[in-house]
């Protein structure tokens, strides 16, 4: 029961099953309950920010354990990147958008210091790297929506 329960928390509600990409696939629930359930409510998306984390260090954990370090199917950790890149994040489709190809973009090159957080022992390790990331993938959708707000507001 516990492994079943690891195993459908880790793949993102089995999101990580698919293929040819599954941190792309399994990326987007977490972009969808975001957009659509939490809706860009702050009071609601930091708790859940807090609450991914540590189950996603738990749950990657004990996945690692059935399918290696870092495999390609745990992608609970990109729900918890995705929910940091929309932390205050102005809520529209577009600013959404933005945000969820920045942390694809980030979360695939691994700018440091997410690549050396790679290396933290177990579900540490699998989590923190996309914690970077969304944190990188936040502050380049902040500047992106800014630039675009000066460029369509003619002061670029």
């Amino acid at each position: 029961m516990k492994d079943s329960l690891i195993r459908l928390i880790a793949t993102g509600l089995y999101s990580g099953y698919g293929w040819p990409y599954p941190g792309t696939w399994g990326t987007i629930p977490a972009w969808l309950i975001a957009y659509f359930l939490i809706a860009g409510n702050q009071w609601v998306l930091a708790p859940a920010v807090v609450v991914c984390f540590i189950v996603s260090v738990w749950s990657a954990g004990g996945a690692e354990k059935m399918f290696g370090h870092d495999a390609r199917k745990i992608v609970i950790d990109e729900w918890a990147g995705m929910f940091v890149t929309l932390l205050f994040v102005p809520y529209s489709l577009t600013n959404y958008a933005i945000a969820f190809f920045a942390f694809r973009g980030f979360d695939v090159v691994k700018i440091p210091p997410a690549a050396q957080s790679e290396k933290l022992p177990g579900g540490w390790g699998i989590t923190v790297d996309d914690i970077v990331a969304g944190v990188q993938a936040n502050i380049a959708t902040r500047l992106i929506i800014y630039g675009l707000e000066k460029y369509l507001s003619g002061q670029g």
